[in-house]
């Protein structure tokens, strides 16, 4: 007998099995990794959980008191070889002028916080699509730093034994340190490597210089990290090395940030645009979860019915 066909309207498959796991993967990565406009809700109790948990495991880091004073006289003996140990002229300096000094306190206790949240703000306002990614790399500095504070317990220089360093925040009776007076109880004292707020700092200066539109607002942007430094050292709260300490925190999270979304943070795309199925004119996915005429695919609206006139 001869074999007999059937035809349909169908391709037949050859019975080889298809990757099913490995397209399903790949396609899940790929959604992971593409660019999508951020929740407002979501943000908040991302942000506001992160930084408990990182307060947290910073403060239940051991303070490791005579290894951090230790490593204190170690940084201090290096700098003085390579002739950059002038955290103490800066301390005594700065300390002499009452005004400038409390000022510093202030900004030390501040505008770590306030100029990294009107960041993230601006950038979930004016930059969705970079959003995400930029945030990447905030969280990834932050996260290894504190396999640093865990590694490397430091004291800052205010607390060194025998040192000469003048805590500008008891002297002058401010709140300048989560670390000094009646606070100190709330934070690790020896948590000083790597120094955060240079790594925030300098996050935020690179994130408006690459991204502002305004060029003196790019000076600022360029202008507040190398402030943020003078201000860690003339308060005695950092030496010199932390904030390179910092700085190698935040170029791990630029890294991570890179390899993740295969390119820089600042290459996405500033604005999202939904990707409107074929036939579906007028449907637009994502956050435009209605109906509506979408920007992207909308053509010339179609023209209303005119009247034909009657024929006699």
């Amino acid at each position: 007998m001869g074999d007999v066909i059937v035809r349909t309207g169908e391709r037949l498959e050859d019975g080889v099995p298809h990757p099913v796991t490995e397209t399903t993967g790949r396609g899940l990565l790929r959604r992971l990794r593409a660019p999508r406009r951020p929740r407002l809700w979501f943000e908040i109790l991302l942000i506001a959980l992160s930084y408990w948990t990182y307060s947290l495991v910073r403060n239940a880091v051991p303070e490791q008191r005579t290894a951090a004073l230790r490593n204190a006289d170690w940084i201090w003996r290096v700098e003085q070889q390579l002739g950059i140990a002038v955290e103490e002229t800066v301390n005594h300096a700065v300390n002499s002028v009452t005004w400038l000094v409390v000022g510093m306190n202030y900004y030390y206790a501040t505008l770590h916080f306030v100029v990294t949240l009107g960041v993230l703000v601006w950038l979930y306002r004016s930059h969705p699509g970079r959003y995400a990614a930029t945030r990447l790399v905030l969280f990834a500095t932050t996260g290894v730093a504190l396999v640093g504070y865990y590694l490397y317990p430091l004291a800052p220089p205010r607390l060194m034994n025998g040192g000469r360093f003048i805590d500008t925040v008891m002297v002058h009776e401010t709140w300048g340190s989560m670390a000094s007076g009646d606070l100190k109880n709330m934070s690790n004292q020896y948590a000083a490597m790597p120094s955060m707020h240079i790594g925030w700092s300098v996050w935020c200066g690179l994130t408006i210089f690459a991204l502002a539109a305004v060029p003196w607002v790019r000076v600022l942007g360029l202008v507040y990290p190398a402030l943020t430094l003078v201000v860690i050292v003339a308060t005695a709260n950092h030496f010199w090395l932390d904030a390179v300490g910092g700085v190698a925190c935040l170029a791990f999270g630029y890294g991570v940030a890179c390899v993740w979304y295969g390119k820089s943070p600042y290459a996405l795309p500033s604005q999202l645009r939904a990707v409107v199925p074929p036939g579906r004119r007028g449907w637009a996915p994502g956050p435009f979860r209605h109906w509506r005429r979408h920007p992207a695919s909308a053509g010339p609206r179609d023209p209303k019915p005119q009247p034909q006139p009657q024929q006699r």
